[in-house]
């Protein structure tokens, strides 16, 4: 009976199992951080950038399935905020600080990692916040992208120019800039919010088409674009706010519910 009791005591931590296609993507996109770093490390700075920015899309699938499949489970929630981390917060701060500032000495390494560490509070207060997120905004710009602007950055630098930037102040500030915006208030909009299931108009699927055609044209500098459009967007619509209305915008009423983060967006928003 005894040891019926610790065996029970034993297997009490989760108690629902674990969802595997969900968790098996978002190990993916745990597999392609570590992948990035290594290549860091070796020099490999464009191979970095472009594992990157492949974990963005298995973070945006395992967010996906478990939408689909309703397989979320506070278990991925947990899980996909600790790969976020190591896949948009460490991995694009040691790539940037490789790539551009480690000249700038100390300074380099210390803007570095305020990006990791912000990227680190971000996810922090986007887990905290998660019941009273908004349905259509994220507060401050979410993990993924400023990774994806770092990253994307490192690829249209290569495309453009030939070796790497030495004591470059715009790629320094535009790290101090990101690292900033993801800890702000700055409003930015969720595109996650899409339902894929919901019939839409065609010409949705004819703009989605062109979106494909403009970034496939050239993707190392289309992709930058895109990634800049959206890190600019949110103070650009803040700023056309306040100039119209002499004030900032006020919070949507929450979410009455709270809906898994990996259900929802898996992170996406961090």
């Amino acid at each position: 009976m005894k040891f019926r009791q610790r065996k029970i005591r034993r297997r009490g931590g989760i108690k629902k199992g674990i969802y595997i296609l969900p968790n098996l993507c978002t190990t993916a996109s745990l597999f392609c951080g570590f992948f990035a770093v290594i290549k860091v490390l070796h020099g490999n700075f464009v191979t970095a950038a472009w594992a990157i920015l492949l974990a963005g899309l298995f973070d945006l699938f395992d967010g996906q399935l478990a939408r689909l499949t309703k397989a979320g489970s506070q278990f991925g929630i947990e899980y996909d905020s600790l790969v976020d981390l190591a896949s948009f917060g460490l991995a694009p701060s040691l790539l940037l600080y490789m790539w551009a500032l480690r000249d700038f000495n100390r300074l380099g390494w210390i803007v570095a990692f305020l990006f990791f560490a912000c990227g680190a509070l971000r996810l922090a207060r986007f887990n905290v916040q998660a019941e009273a997120e908004e349905s259509h905004y994220f507060q401050g710009l979410p993990i993924p992208m400023s990774a994806y602007m770092a990253a994307t950055t490192v690829i249209f630098y290569d495309r453009l120019f030939d070796g790497l930037p030495e004591k470059n102040l715009p790629i320094l500030g535009l790290t101090v800039g990101l690292a900033l915006l993801m800890v702000s208030t700055v409003r930015y909009r969720n595109a996650r919010e899409l339902d894929i299931r919901r019939r839409l108009s065609f010409f949705v699927l004819v703009g989605g088409a062109g979106a494909i055609a403009f970034i496939a044209w050239k993707p190392s500098i289309m992709m930058w674009v895109v990634s800049l459009g959206y890190v600019a967007g949110g103070p650009i619509e803040e700023v056309v706010y306040l100039l119209r209305h002499g004030r900032r915008r006020r919070r949507e009423p929450a979410r009455e519910t709270r809906q898994p983060v990996s259900l929802v967006i898996s992170n996406q928003g961090k």
